[in-house]
């Protein structure tokens, strides 16, 4: 472990100690109890032994061992307490980590949502324990604890015994160096396993990283498998058997990631018996020499072996532990710097409130490339919205598009230019309250397993009159009628059988009807009919006006016929626009937009 392993292990300790003091109380004094408790029948076997060599009385004795049982007894209670709420905290640590790396989820960038990189230091140390990381922090810091205070218990009762042995003379004097020689023997043992341990480690969190994409995909299938919807295109196509095959070979590489990962357990656990059972050897033949010289009493001898194997296995299984931390510090690495992802900077300037919704949006020389690229994906753009405008966005994928309205949304920020609401820079405003401005539909909208009413409010206080209109002017009106529970209908049936399952045209008005609901300056619609059949998709079109209002729309779809509506038409291209104007004008001058629309053209006969 370096300096940059510790620095991450004190940073989730701080946020323990800080979160759960109870627990981390618990833990060290659960650490301290445990490390103490053999000794208590060490110490008391030893002096048992010497009292009775030295021809003590029945009652000496008996006092002596009923009160080291007692001491004994309180200890394993309170060991036993302890340790019960011990495991019971840890049976919902992993939840608790979840807790956090969710509430990390909703708040964060959106930019990050889409590194995987990132991700991966979500998904990473959660797959990696069964306790989550602060479970299995916690988990390894009480055993290091304990073994690392076993130690110091054990060195504390050997320490007066060795330095006897440096006071009586010259026998002393070698006795001394030999005991000197033994622990040093000891100590190289114990180095030996700590770098065995490392060695698991670092092989076994190979062995872990090459297994991820199996796993990921393993549980891509399980998630696939588990609904209906795939399985009409798998029949369909026939791929069962491609897949069937190809979950054959997952399992095939995980069983062998998992032989390796046991065949290097068992090695380990080789040298973890190897090691202890030496160090245990050469004890009890100096302990015999010693005894057999003179130099420490028949009781001295139970308390000198026990404490001094009792040392060497302690020393062992904290190098075993420190070897673990290595991989705790690791996934606290990836939690740490996870939960710590820089937001973007926010502003602290309220958006005015205007009824009528006059927000004048300039993008200046706005230029961006995504984290990560190179190349940019929108160039020196320069645009104004004109206020009340009903404008389309049309272009070839990969145009830019898409990027346009994440940036727009704010969803990322501007590599070089900047972007003005109202002539204020939109980094300026708070970016919840600039969020209000825009209701949007996205071309891969979710409708979540919530009752009908929350999802077209997006929160529990629903105005069931506004809702309901909301739902009607998106075409929705005569299925809600239908509808026994009507808005309190529950979305899907993830969470009951009382759900419904709605098709995707229904859907899609559902998430029309939320940007009607939520009633914003600013109306973005990606694709808003590509479920829709045919009439659907005409009655959309048809009640725009009456959806929209007088509020500022940009449509953006690929059917070029369905944005005749608009009075003003950008044509992006290589991250520009690179015409802009009506239907009427565009269809008649060379470049994309007729090279589309003719394309399309046929299919409007």
């Amino acid at each position: 472990m370096d300096r940059e392993d510790f620095k991450y292990i004190w940073l989730l300790l701080k946020e323990i100690t800080g979160r759960e003091k109870k627990m981390a109380a618990c833990t060290l004094l659960l650490s301290v109890l445990e490390a103490v408790n053999p000794y208590i029948a060490i110490l008391c076997t030893g002096l048992l032994v010497d009292g009775a060599y030295r021809g003590e009385g029945l009652r000496a004795l008996f006092s002596c061992a009923a009160a080291a049982l007692a001491l004994k007894l309180l200890v394993q209670i309170l060991c036993s307490r302890l340790g019960e709420w011990f495991n019971q905290k840890m049976d919902y640590t992993r939840e608790l980590d979840e807790e956090q790396l969710n509430r990390q989820s909703l708040f964060m960038d959106y930019e990050y949502l889409e590194d995987t990189s990132i991700q991966e230091l979500r998904t990473r140390p959660l797959g990696r324990s069964f306790f989550g990381i602060r479970g299995w922090f916690l988990l390894q810091l009480k055993d290091s604890l304990k073994e690392l205070l076993s130690a110091l218990t054990a060195i504390a009762i050997l320490f007066p015994m060795a330095l006897q042995d440096g006071l009586d003379g010259e026998r002393g004097g070698l006795s001394l160096l030999a005991s000197l020689l033994l622990f040093l023997v000891i100590g190289v043992l114990v180095w030996g396993n700590y770098r065995a341990g490392i060695h698991y480690t670092r092989k076994s969190v190979e062995i872990l990283d090459g297994l991820d994409g199996v796993h990921n995909k393993s549980a891509y299938y399980l998630d696939m498998l588990s609904g209906v919807e795939s399985q009409k295109d798998l029949r369909i196509n026939g791929q069962q058997g491609e897949i069937n095959q190809d979950v054959g070979a997952l399992f095939e590489a995980s069983r062998k990631g998992e032989w390796r990962m046991g065949q290097m357990y068992i090695r380990r656990q080789f040298l973890n018996v190897t090691f202890p059972g030496i160090s245990g050897l050469l004890v009890y033949l100096f302990a015999a020499v010693k005894a057999y010289l003179g130099q420490i009493s028949i009781g001295n001898v139970v308390a000198y072996t026990a404490s001094i194997i009792r040392l060497a296995q302690s020393a062992s299984r904290f190098a075993i532990c420190a070897g673990r931390m290595k991989s705790t510090a690791d996934y606290a690495r990836d939690y740490i710097t996870y939960k710590n992802l820089e937001k973007k900077k926010q502003g602290t300037l309220f958006v005015e409130k205007r009824r009528d919704n006059r927000f004048q949006i300039d993008f200046e020389h706005v230029s961006f490339r995504y984290p990560g690229t190179e190349k940019d994906v929108v160039k020196d753009l320069n645009l104004s919205f004109v206020i009340g405008e009903k404008m389309a966005i049309v272009g070839k994928n990969g145009s830019g598009k898409s990027t346009f309205i994440k940036l727009l949304c704010r969803l990322y920020d501007v590599t070089q230019g900047c972007i003005k609401l109202n002539g204020i820079d939109i980094r300026k405003y708070d970016y919840q309250e600039y969020c209000t401005l825009f209701a949007v539909v996205f071309q891969d909208f979710c409708m979540f397993a919530f009752p009908l009413g929350e999802n077209i409010a997006s929160g529990a206080r629903v105005e069931e009159g506004r809702a309901r209109e909301a739902l009607i002017r998106a075409g929705f009106g005569e299925r809600l009628q239908s509808l026994g529970e009507g808005l309190s209908t529950c979305v899907g049936r993830e969470f009951g059988q009382r759900g419904v399952s709605f098709s995707g045209g229904e859907k899609q008005k559902m998430a029309i009807a939320r940007a009607i609901y939520k009633n914003a300056a600013f109306v973005i619609m990606d694709e808003p009919t590509a479920a829709l059949d045919p009439l659907a998709e005409c009655e959309v079109y048809a009640g725009f006006d009456r959806m929209v209002g007088k509020k500022t729309a940009l449509y953006i779809s690929h059917r070029l016929a369905s944005c005749r509506f608009c009075e003003d038409i950008l044509v992006f291209g290589q991250g520009q626009v690179v015409q802009r104007g009506s239907h009427e004008e565009l269809e008649g001058k060379e470049g994309i937009y007729r090279e589309l629309w003719n394309a399309q053209a046929q299919y409007y006969q």
